[in-house]
């Protein structure tokens, strides 16, 4: 039979009994519960270990033709059945870590901004304005970074760069290239980077900024050593969860990355990535070989990104429960 538990208000009313959802002594329905929710959280586990597992045995061919050389090799010619990945891991890490450097700064600065400096009023209109730029498709960046960013890189940037003389930005310039990629991917990932470091710094107690602030610190010194300094491994975090949305990213970097499989120290010449040549080729390969070797590339960058979401969801767990003890 169905227990009960009755609540009684301030004013000494009577009690009122709430039925309870235990069928009988045992609680069969909060064991169903809680066995129900169990496997859901393991079907999310079981599923990516599937993807894995399909993705290594579609791999198969490819991993025992080539073996290791398949990481160290920078041929990549389907006619010849020549393939080699470095190109596409080299064009991957090396825009990604490009806009890793642009949008870190404006991430950090505006999400110090809207905890510590910013009216009240202006806070949840600024974050939903930069907070919506992650509902954009990316394919729609990639048509912006065509049409317009592109064509800027080409005419103002690209030039400007070249006048300094480094090896790293060495024309002529299409404006369809590896920063550009950096750049596109910059603005992709300001979301993620404000909104995890906004809440890493929220959970930093106000008894930190009291203390400095009562020790005589200035509103900058208040917000190093009171805000910053004790989440620097979560906002470490989230810079790592924004690496792992940039390296995962398709379309916008295929359409303005140049496609083109080298590697290169020019910034401003045309690359590859990991997700793109997959993109790119996958409808077209007509071997089974060539099919396998796209599908490495695919393992080899879920590994990749699987590993940084970890590490990165890590640290912010350990900062945010840190502030919370």
């Amino acid at each position: 039979m169905n227990s009960s538990v009755e609540i009684t208000n301030g004013g000494g009313a009577s009690p009122k009994a709430l039925p309870s959802f235990s069928f009988g002594k045992s609680g069969f329905a909060d064991k169903l519960f809680q066995k129900l929710t169990a496997f859901f959280a393991f079907l999310i586990l079981f599923l990516a270990l599937l993807t894995a597992y399909t993705l290594w045995k579609a791999a198969g061919p490819s991993i025992e033709k080539t073996g290791w050389s398949f990481l160290a090799s920078g041929d990549w010619d389907p006619v010849q059945g020549l393939f080699g990945s470095t190109p596409f891991v080299y064009g991957t890490l090396v825009s990604s870590f490009l806009a890793l450097l642009i949008a870190a700064p404006f991430g950090l600065g505006i999400s110090l901004f809207l905890t510590e400096l910013a009216p009240m009023k202006f806070r949840d209109p600024v974050a939903f304005l930069v907070e919506i730029l992650a509902a954009i498709p990316s394919v729609v960046y990639g048509l912006w970074g065509m049409f317009v960013l592109a064509p800027i890189m080409r005419v103002h940037v690209d030039p400007l760069l070249e006048k300094l003389g480094l090896p790293f930005f060495k024309g002529p310039s299409t404006g369809l290239s590896i920063l550009t990629a950096g750049v596109i991917l910059s603005i992709m990932i300001l979301p993620t980077i404000t909104a995890i470091s906004r809440e890493v710094f929220e959970a930093v107690p106000n008894s930190y900024r009291e203390s400095a602030r009562a020790l005589g610190a200035t509103s900058w010194e208040t917000i190093q050593l009171a805000v910053v300094k004790p989440s620097k491994v979560g906002v470490l975090g989230a810079i790592m969860l924004a690496l792992g949305r940039a390296l995962g990213e398709t379309m916008a970097v295929t359409m303005v990355i140049g496609n083109n499989p080298q590697v290169s120290s020019n910034l401003l010449a045309a690359g590859h990535s990991m997700a793109s040549v997959i993109a790119n080729e996958f409808s077209e390969a007509n071997s089974d070989l060539h099919i396998s070797a796209l599908a490495e590339i695919g393992f080899l960058l879920m590994v990749i990104t699987l590993v940084l979401n970890v590490a990165a969801h890590l640290l912010v767990w350990a900062t945010t429960t840190k502030f919370k003890k």
